[in-house]
């Protein structure tokens, strides 16, 4: 939610507290921008080409007619036991044609090649080159994945949205709008709620070895619901970059019915900066039916305090008061715990 507006509030007797009531009016004047699905236009236009051979790739080569080239192991071995292991530099040994420098090739030219050679022993040859291990070039993982083992670029190109779902997300730890492809030294940040729109971005973007993808957990994404709620809790961020004031009382079971006073819902945002600027406090009397709407337009922040007051009070500014150092401690705590753990 931007906050254009937000300080037109009327101030509080602490003049660290700005007051805001929750209305049509300034959810519209507020209203946080749709979804930005665009994605950096170098990482849509990137087209992988023909597979390159690297260290590390096993090429299975076929000389029709020639068993004793093809299957040196025997033709009983599996197909991987034939295999020729390109080394550290490039090479790999062949009969007949010996060593030669097939790093960075196609398999196309693997191919050319060791027909061209081999045409000095073997009338006419018919070679065939196939790739039976992909080892030399891959995708990396960090964060909050299930599965965080590298994956192989093959000659298959792998979209990020294969990779994602080969990789599981963790839907409870992450964050879905953290994810950051790095990619030759520079870091692209990617809102995942956007990717998957309508349009399907994320089946367009190719991956190419060497890029890493790193999601960030949600244990800084919270908000915290207190007072007179059925479980106060902090509650994280899990498939949007936020939650909505309804969605946040609905994870902790909604107001207490006996002991909650429906006109007293408050959120304190800026509480833990409350030397830099005042903090705001918006209010939304919950009473009516239209405040279910009002709630669930409002867009809430990471840390963001929620706090449903009890029956009976009355006094505004003296509540205010006392609210504020409770949301003060809650907010610099969570922040202390995370800089702490990170």
């Amino acid at each position: 939610m931007s906050e254009k507006g937000l300080v037109r509030g009327t101030p509080t007797d602490n003049s660290q507290i700005q007051l805001v009531t929750i209305t049509p009016q300034l959810l519209a004047e507020n209203q946080s921008p749709a979804l930005n699905a665009a994605v950096p236009q170098d990482l849509l236009s990137y087209q992988p080409g023909p597979y390159r051979i690297g260290p590390g790739d096993s090429l299975y080569i076929t000389v029709w007619d020639h068993p004793e080239l093809t299957s040196p192991a025997g033709t009983q071995q599996q197909t991987a036991a034939n295999g020729r292991l390109v080394r550290s530099d490039g090479t790999l040994f062949y009969p007949y044609v010996g060593s030669i420098k097939v790093g960075g090739m196609t398999i196309e030219e693997v191919r050319q090649t060791i027909q061209s050679k081999l045409a000095k022993y073997v009338t006419k040859p018919q070679v065939d080159v196939s790739i039976v291990g992909y080892n030399s070039q891959h995708v990396m993982f960090q964060g909050a994945f299930m599965k965080t083992d590298p994956q192989s670029i093959t000659s298959v190109p792998l979209t990020l949205a294969q990779a994602l779902g080969t990789a599981t997300i963790n839907p409870d730890q992450a964050n879905m709008s953290g994810l950051v492809l790095n990619r030759d030294g520079r870091n692209y940040h990617l809102d995942l709620a956007s990717l998957y729109d309508n349009r399907g971005l994320a089946k367009d973007i190719y991956l190419k070895s060497g890029d890493r993808l790193l999601l960030a957990y949600n244990d800084s994404e919270e908000v915290y619901v207190m007072g007179e709620v059925m479980r106060p809790q902090a509650v994280t961020f899990r498939t949007l970059p936020y939650i909505t004031l309804t969605q946040a009382l609905g994870r902790v079971g909604g107001l207490n019915p006996i002991t909650s006073n429906g006109k007293a819902v408050y959120v304190v945002r800026g509480a833990n900066d409350i030397e830099n600027a005042p903090a705001k406090v918006f209010h939304l009397d919950a009473r009516s039916p239209s405040a279910f709407a009002l709630a669930d337009d409002f867009k809430l922040k990471p840390g963001d305090v929620v706090f449903v007051g009890a029956a009976g009070i009355t006094r505004w500014n003296r509540f205010l008061s006392q609210l504020l150092p409770a949301a003060t401690l809650v907010s610099s705590a969570a922040a202390a715990n995370y800089s702490a753990s990170h």
